[in-house]
Order: C-alpha cells, then sequence, then structure tokens
C-alpha cells in the first residue's frame, strides 16, 4: 500500500509573524525574501495581519489592486478584524484576493503539498472562554470552548476544504487522522516552556498563554506550532524539538517577532521563519530533543462529548467535558469501549449505540436519520466567521439569518467603540429576549392596557408618559391625548431589517393605520406627525413608528421645527429621502425619518459612532408645542389607573376609523 506521502513534493515555506497592517512594506520584503532564499511555496502569516491598518490599502487588497507576490495564508490574531474583510470573507469563503487566503477562526486545511495546517486564532480569557454566549466570529477578539471544539472537530473530518468556492489549490485529505503538520496560534500553550534549556522571552507567561491550548497540542500533535503572542512587543523564542514516543512524531515550537517590531535591546527581534516540510514523515529523533512537555498530563484522544440521551462516555475514570464531538479517534492503549468492553472502538462508534428512532428531526438542520450532536452543518460557518445560525434564527441586532447577534457587526462595534471609550473590556453583549422587550407582546411585563388596537400584522399602543397632556391643559381635543406607537408584532430591529417576503403585509399594515390616524386626527382639528429611529441597536431593539397629533394651526412650522433643531445639533435631512431609505434595506444601515402632515418625508442617515439622541424627534414636537417640561416621558408618567381612563377614552373614539375590526 502506497505511503501518504507517497507522490507529495516536499514543500518550502515562509512562517511570519504579525505584520499590523503594513502591507504594502510586507509584499515588497516578501519579494526580496523570495529572490534571496526562495522559491517559497506558501507564506503562512500568524498573528494580525491587519491590525490597525490603513483603510486604503485594505480597500486595494479586496479590490486585487494589491495582490501578495506569494500564496499566503492570514489569520485572526488579537484583534476583530476589519469589516470589510469579514464581509470579503462571507462573499467568497476565504480567498479575499487572489493568492490571499483567510483562514477560519478555527478549521483546518489541506494544501496540494498533503500538508495539515490547523488555525485557532484570537485571544484567551477565561471568563469568556467558558461561556456559552461568548462570541466566536472574527468580530470578536477571544476564542472560546466551542471554537476550540470545533477546531478538534475539524481535525478528524475529511475535508478540509472550507468550502472555499475559490481556493482551487486546497484539496481534501487522504484519510481522516487527528494529526495535523503545522498549528497556528495567537497565544501559548501554557506548559509549553517545561523541559526546556533555552530562557523565554520574558518572564510572565501567563499574560499571552492559554491553559486549554495544552490540550489542543496533546490531541493533533502539531509537527510544527508557530505563534504570535509572544510578550508586547512579541519576542522571537525557538524551544528545543520533542517527541511524541508512542506515535513516532517530533514537535518543534516558534514563536516569532512581529514585522516591522519594535527593538528590544537594540535588536529586532526575529520575525519570519523558513523550513521545508513533507507530509506524513517526522523524521528521526532530534539529538537536542528534551522530554515532551505535555507528558506530565497526557491523555491522548480522550472523548468528549455532545449528549443528552446517552451517559457514561468515559475512558477509565475520567469524565470527559461536555458540549464537543469528534468523528473518529484512536484507541489509546489499554482503553475500551464502555459499551461491550470491546477494545477495537470507543463508545462513540459502538454499534450498540443508539440512534434517532423514527420521526426524530434533527432541530439544527431539520432532518432525519442523526442526532443534533452529529449533524454534518454543526460546524457551518455564519458570514461573519462565526456558527451558522439554525434555520428560522434571526440576529435582532440587524435582522440577519446568517449569523448570531454575538457574532453581529453592530453590537460588537459597539462594543469595541465603548471599550476605546472608556477603557474597559466588557463580555459579550447578550441579545435581549423576546420577555425582555418592551413591544414584544409575550412580555408579561408589558403594559397590555395601553393597547387600543390590534390588527394582523401591528398593534396600536398609547406609550407611557405621552407628549399631549390629558388631564390637565390639554394641546389637542383628541380623546385619550392621541399620542401612539404603531408597533409589528414580530419582532425586528427596524423597519428595514424586516425580511422581504414579510415585509409587505407589516407594512402595508402599518400605514393602513397610519391613514386611519390621519382621518381621525383631522376630525379633531390636528394633524398628524409620525417619526420613527430605525436604529441597529446593540441589542437589538423592537420597529415601531410614533404617531403625535399637533394643532392644525402648527401645521406649516414643523418641518421647519425639525431642520433647525437637527441643524443646531449636526442632524442633516437627505435631499432624496426615498434613495436614502433605500440604502438602510435589508438591514444596512440606521436611519430616523419624519412622515410630514402633507405626505412628504425628511431621513436622516444615523452614521456609525456619531452620536444620535433617540429622543430628538421628541425634544422638536415638545419645543414645538411649548412645553418642553415634557420632553422626559418618567416626568410626565401617570398612574395606571390615568392611563386606563385615557386608553379607554382614546379606544372608543378610534374604533369607527380602526381599519382592522
Amino acid at each position: 500500500m502506497a505511503s501518504l506521502s507517497e507522490g507529495r513534493s516536499s514543500a518550502k515555506l515562509l512562517t511570519t509573524g504579525s505584520v499590523a497592517g503594513h502591507i504594502h512594506e510586507f509584499f515588497n520584503k516578501l519579494k526580496s525574501i523570495d529572490a534571496k532564499h526562495g522559491k517559497f511555496d506558501s507564506v503562512l502569516c500568524v498573528g494580525d495581519f491587519f491590525g490597525s491598518g490603513k483603510d486604503d490599502e485594505i480597500r486595494q487588497l479586496l479590490d486585487g489592486e494589491l495582490q501578495p507576490p506569494i500564496e499566503c495564508y492570514i489569520m485572526q490574531g488579537e484583534t476583530p478584524l476589519p469589516e470589510i474583510v469579514v464581509q470579503g470573507f462571507a462573499k467568497t469563503g476565504g480567498e479575499l484576493c487572489r493568492g490571499l487566503f483567510l483562514l477560519s477562526k478555527s478549521g483546518v486545511v489541506t494544501t496540494t503539498h498533503g500538508l495539515r495546517i490547523a488555525c485557532l486564532g484570537g485571544l484567551y480569557d477565561a471568563s469568556v472562554y467558558s461561556s456559552a454566549d461568548a462570541p466566536l466570529g472574527f468580530l470578536s477578539p477571544h476564542f472560546s470552548a466551542h471554537t476550540v471544539e470545533r477546531l478538534l472537530a475539524n481535525t478528524m473530518s475529511s475535508d478540509h476544504s472550507q468550502n472555499y468556492k475559490s481556493l482551487s489549490a486546497i484539496q481534501s485529505s487522504a484519510a481522516a487522522s487527528p494529526f495535523v503538520d503545522i498549528l497556528i496560534t495567537h497565544s501559548w500553550p501554557q506548559s509549553i516552556t517545561q523541559f526546556s534549556a533555552v530562557p523565554p522571552p520574558i518572564q510572565d507567561l501567563a499574560s499571552f498563554c492559554a491553559p486549554p491550548l495544552d490540550d489542543v497540542v496533546r490531541r493533533i500533535m502539531p509537527r510544527y506550532h508557530f505563534t504570535s503572542g509572544g510578550g508586547n512587543p512579541p519576542q522571537f523564542w525557538e524551544r528545543e524539538p520533542f517527541n511524541w514516543d508512542e506515535h513516532g512524531r517530533v514537535s518543534r515550537f516558534i514563536s516569532l517577532g512581529a514585522f516591522g517590531g519594535e527593538a528590544i535591546n537594540g535588536k529586532k527581534p526575529r520575525w519570519f521563519y523558513a523550513f521545508s516540510i513533507q507530509a506524513g514523515t517526522s523524521g528521526a529523533k532530534p539529538a537536542n530533543a528534551t522530554k515532551n512537555p505535555y507528558s506530565h498530563n497526557q491523555l491522548s484522544f480522550k472523548r468528549p462529548i455532545d449528549n443528552v440521551e446517552v451517559s457514561n462516555y468515559i475512558f477509565g475514570d475520567i469524565q470527559p467535558p461536555k458540549r464537543q464531538r469528534h468523528d473518529v479517534v484512536r484507541m489509546p492503549t489499554g482503553t475500551k469501549c464502555r459499551r461491550c468492553e470491546s477494545t477495537d472502538h470507543i463508545a462513540f462508534d459502538c454499534p450498540s449505540r443508539p440512534r434517532p428512532h423514527e420521526g426524530y428531526i434533527c432541530r439544527t438542520c431539520n432532518q432525519s436519520g442523526h442526532f443534533v450532536r452529529d449533524c454534518p452543518t454543526r460546524d457551518a460557518l455564519g458570514d461573519t466567521g462565526g456558527r451558522k445560525p439554525r434555520e428560522g434564527y434571526m440576529c435582532r441586532a440587524c435582522g440577519s439569518d446568517q449569523h448570531y447577534i454575538e457574532d453581529c457587526f453592530i453590537p460588537n462595534e459597539r462594543s469595541r467603540h465603548v471599550e476605546r471609550r472608556s477603557g474597559n473590556r466588557q463580555g459579550p453583549l447578550k441579545e435581549i429576549a423576546p420577555d425582555e422587550c418592551w413591544f414584544c407582546l409575550s412580555n408579561p411585563n408589558l403594559a397590555k392596557y395601553l393597547i387600543v388596537a390590534i390588527g394582523n400584522e401591528c398593534y396600536i399602543t398609547l406609550p407611557k408618559g405621552q407628549i399631549n397632556p390629558t388631564h390637565s391643559s390639554p394641546l389637542t381635543n383628541v380623546p385619550g391625548g392621541g399620542h401612539v406607537l404603531i408597533v409589528p408584532i414580530a419582532h425586528y430591529p427596524t423597519y428595514s431589517s424586516i425580511p422581504a417576503d414579510l415585509a409587505s403585509g407589516i407594512v402595508e399594515e402599518t400605514e393602513r393605520y397610519k391613514s386611519a390616524l390621519h382621518a381621525f386626527y383631522g376630525k379633531h382639528s390636528a394633524v398628524m406627525v409620525t417619526f420613527e429611529v430605525g436604529r441597529l441597536s446593540a441589542k437589538g431593539g423592537h420597529a415601531h413608528v410614533q404617531a403625535v397629533p399637533v394643532p392644525s394651526h402648527l401645521k406649516d412650522k414643523i418641518e421647519e421645527a425639525f431642520v433647525n433643531e437637527g441643524r443646531s445639533i449636526g442632524v442633516h435631512f437627505e435631499s432624496d429621502p426615498d434613495s436614502a431609505l433605500g440604502s438602510c434595506s435589508n438591514g444596512r444601515g440606521s436611519y430616523f425619518k419624519v412622515d410630514l402632515p402633507d405626505g412628504r418625508k425628511l431621513v436622516h442617515l444615523i452614521q456609525d459612532h456619531v452620536p444620535f439622541s433617540v429622543s430628538f424627534g421628541r425634544r422638536v414636537l415638545v419645543n414645538l408645542l411649548g412645553v418642553p417640561d415634557r420632553l422626559d416621558w418618567r416626568a410626565c408618567a401617570l398612574s395606571e389607573a390615568e392611563d386606563q381612563e385615557d386608553a379607554q377614552a382614546f379606544k372608543a373614539a378610534f374604533t369607527p376609523f380602526n381599519p382592522i375590526n
């Protein structure tokens, strides 16, 4: 039988440390190195490739105007990737431009030389790592337990192409195996310095070590392990090789300095490492090999599981952690199946292991024939590099069905903005649940006594602390005050983020309610002004439109009031409101919209990181109406009995105008 390495030539690789955004200079340096020491087959860029690089350089790269001179594989280091890079990854599956491939945050690829390269991007933080809500994609600077689980599961998969649409050079491996040739990470494993006579670059190893990496290395036994996070600034450190005796493998660990990094003691740290490697061969035991730093607690391939139906998947007397899975594992010496006591397989692969009963449907992919833990789509990637959501899921921050909210641009960008401003690191933002939303009917704390009409797609409710006073000196004759909210029953953050197949019914019913309110207000000598803050919030708000009656004699002053108030605080309205709203379709942007009494619109596009007060619309109207003391709704709140009285008065008067009875 032919060996795995037969027919595969040796590959000459160049591995570099963090590029940190110096892309143009880095590519020029690669040219000179390749001319002097090449030719290299590929370059592995460990750590942050983009960093806080120039936006114009990144755009040139993504547009194909700037290309690497050698095929390059890049990863995420210690910072979130730029949004335009993640969007590029989502479009192409990894090839950002010709010859530049972004590796998944946790995944494995196999090259045409047969080399298996594993990647784990991000920083280690104990609190984030153990959190079930931890973000997993490129927008988070951290990796979590699930990120590691996905990496280990992918090492057992026979297809490591990551479905890169244009990555023709990547091929499937010949057979499933837990071993890899090269592992690239930003963080260091905790045990790597043990038994080494080479002094580490700095003494404070705990600041850049990740204890979970120890177990990762034990399981996949990389022949080369490259990292980029050895200190601040990163320093070069190469450990003596060490052996995995029972498997005949040799491992080497190299931590690289950053490209263009700061000089230390007058000397810049080494930032690149050239070597040749052939798949499937480890070579003879090196003369300078040390004792294996991971041997003090070596448990090769213990079997973690994700299983609620079956228990006691145990190697010896050790209970594996939950929520992990692998497809095939090699049996450690002396291990036997806990079901049938066979030494040929573990319990996961036991013929007597329970199979799904007839009618069982996997809740991840809605298909039959396998449990959730064995779902082939379990490790599929979303459009921002995290887990792909289950069918029917919608991110409440932007309305997308291609990522979970913890991997969404909106909350992560806001979190980074707050972190930069406050200097504090915050935990992952959690999605707002329906029972926490102020406007979801499923919330048991919703003030349902304020609801005055319920349609098929929307409902109308009086707000707490409405603009118009109702029990003393009312400004209009509208029964119950008349200030109401039109709220879609389904939870979407903005009207523009509602999926196209659902939007038409919701928008149509909203417009019917607007028309009814316009006629209702008119009967009581008032005109209607509606405004909507369509902001994609960090936790996912609930879309709604506020309708306010304004005395008819103020009709011609409404537009001027909004324009002048906006100009004073830097809020400008677009010359083409319809086009502006179109730019926010499919949840692509935030906006503030006003419907004037004559049917014209005012639209302001809310920019990222430019403050915009959600009370802007209310501020304009309370100033126009001459009641600035009613700006804060809490100062205008009434007792429940008074609110009920207003709601009943409005409901009785509005019923003849209600388009949906």
